[in-house]
């Protein structure tokens, strides 16, 4: 089989001879590794390669999209694709302008983890695995590993020519007791842009893992009501993301009536110290790159700045038809899917306060750590933290079952009074979009304090 290199050159000439208003095509090459185990049991190891790619082509402002995995045919394929799109198309075609690319991006991580033999990365997955089951009292547990390492060619008809490389690793772990009927679970979720050392060394995080899920067990529930409640960077992160960062998707906004009345640029959302980014440009992150699906630069975008809604996240189409400048946020899970609108790095910008400062003048209220699940509604959310805490007269007190946090984003982001100076970004997480996931991309924020916010319980 060519090398997808030789292929795209041949694929770049392929695309100047078609009628179209913009075609653009992906070949992609991937090689991955999975461990995973379930109880004390591995369930499933091993390697696999995959090699494809696309083409979307463009005609009176109707796609056509043809995805496959032989690299043969590229020229029927085209057209196809331009066939699918006079078809569907009956408009103006609207893209916002951007300079064609001619580039090559090497993966930030010079060793490809998945190179690595299987032996040893499961090596490591058993020790963890050892030190959760010699806690008592556990009824089962989970470790999921996964690694990738990807090379995308992407080309388009107005002269854009990108190789890029990239590879990710994530590592979940959860434990689960039980007491007659009661049940509890605490989980851990680590990844990186390809550093298979930031997964070493965890013993400890394994081991207090699993000890919490039973100390769980016995730990009291909190009365239901409305406390002041401070999220540690995980937390706060996923909130982010999940609560406020879909709704800044393009894409969602264009198509809700609703949503666009909402989030009007310029309307407030916060105190003058809440500034939310997503960001591809960050180094080392799993949702950083140099540029997106559609060959537009990485951009840092500002959605809320000084509490002010100020943008939003683009794909080139969604930017030509909101009249805003497109912010390389146009991406795919793999060459089976056409770009769509993706947040990257999406974060709170850090503030001044210490954490003893943010807990220091609270009397009653809820410390809430990481994330155990959760769904979001339009503006309306609901999650389980994984790990709860007292905070009694300004100091953390005892353990509490995970508790689950709700409202209004706009109401709570309104509410926070207090944003830390310890940003941290969380790398485990995947998200999920019209079918495609999971997603590279990491969220975080430093501590932050809400007022008023409600937590279910008794």
């Amino acid at each position: 089989m060519p090398h997808i290199e030789a292929v795209g050159h041949q694929l770049a000439e392929t695309l100047k001879k078609y009628s179209a208003d913009y075609i653009e095509a992906r070949l992609e090459e991937s090689q991955s590794s999975h461990i995973t185990y379930r109880g004390r049991k591995l369930e499933s190891i091993g390697r696999s390669t995959a090699i494809g790619g696309n083409v979307r082509a463009l005609v009176r402002g109707g796609w056509g999209f043809v995805s496959f995995n032989e690299l043969d045919e590229l020229p029927g394929r085209v057209e196809l694709a331009v066939k699918q799109a006079q078809l569907a198309g009956n408009k103006e075609s609207k893209l916002a302008p951007v300079e064609p690319v001619v580039d090559m991006v090497a993966a930030e991580v010079g060793k490809n983890p998945v190179a690595m033999p299987l032996a040893e990365k499961k090596q490591l997955l058993d020790e963890y695995n050892d030190i959760i089951w010699r806690t008592p009292k556990l009824q089962t547990s989970t470790i999921g590993y996964n690694d990738g390492h990807k090379k995308v060619i992407f080309l388009s008809s107005s002269g854009s020519y990108i190789e890029q490389e990239k590879t990710g690793i994530t590592l979940r772990l959860a434990a689960v007791a039980t007491k007659g009927n009661e049940v509890q679970q605490v989980g851990l979720s680590l990844g990186s842009s390809g550093d298979f050392s930031l997964l070493q060394g965890l013993h400890q995080q394994v081991e207090r893992m699993a000890n919490h899920a039973v100390e769980l067990l016995s730990a009291p529930q909190i009365t239901g009501g409305e406390y002041t409640v401070v999220l540690d960077p995980v937390l706060a992160g996923v909130f982010t993301h999940e609560a406020f960062g879909h709704l800044s998707e393009a894409d969602f906004v264009y198509e809700n009536d609703r949503l666009r009345e909402i989030m009007t640029l310029g309307k407030k959302f916060g105190g003058k110290y809440l500034n939310i980014v997503d960001s591809a440009a960050i180094p080392k992150l799993r949702g950083s790159y140099k540029y997106d699906d559609e060959g537009v630069p990485a951009t840092k975008t500002y959605l809320i700045r000084e509490g002010k809604l100020v943008g939003r996240l683009h794909s080139r189409e969604t930017a030509a038809r909101m009249k805003e400048q497109p912010t390389g946020n146009a991406r795919a899970i793999n060459y089976h899917y056409p770009p769509i609108v993706r947040m990257t790095n999406t974060y709170i910008e850090p503030g001044s306060v210490s954490f003893e400062d943010i807990i220091g003048d609270i009397k009653d209220g809820v410390y809430a750590k990481n994330w155990y699940g959760g769904t979001t509604s339009m503006e309306m959310f609901t999650f389980s933290a994984g790990e709860a805490y007292m905070i009694r007269n300004g100091k953390l007190a005892e353990a509490l079952r995970p508790v689950v946090l709700t409202g209004n984003v706009f109401t709570t982001l309104m509410n926070i009074d207090a944003i830390g100076n310890d940003l941290e970004m969380n790398q485990g997480g995947g998200c999920g979009k019209g079918g495609q996931a999971p997603l590279s991309v990491s969220n975080g924020s430093p501590h932050i304090r809400i007022r008023h916010c409600l937590l279910g319980g008794r």
